[in-house]
């Protein structure tokens, strides 16, 4: 099963900022989880922590690798 896994920062009206992760299914627009956040500080750390998570996972970003997704 193919699947694809997002992670985006994006900033709050409040001045924080939220990490928003949307995974699924090639194909379909899957589910997606905000995490918000008061300090941009910790957004950047959940953020990378997230991404070495998926990447120990299979996970690869796109353009750096022959596949962007897990198989």
């Amino acid at each position: 099963m193919r699947r694809f896994y997002g992670l985006t920062l994006q900033p709050t009206l409040f001045g924080g900022v939220s990490v928003i992760r949307n995974w699924g299914r090639i194909g379909t627009s899957g589910q997606a989880m905000v995490e918000t956040h008061d300090n941009p500080d910790e957004a950047h750390r959940a953020l990378r922590r997230l991404e070495t998570m998926k990447k120990r996972r299979g996970y690869e970003v796109p353009g750096t690798g022959s596949r962007c997704d897990a198989a």
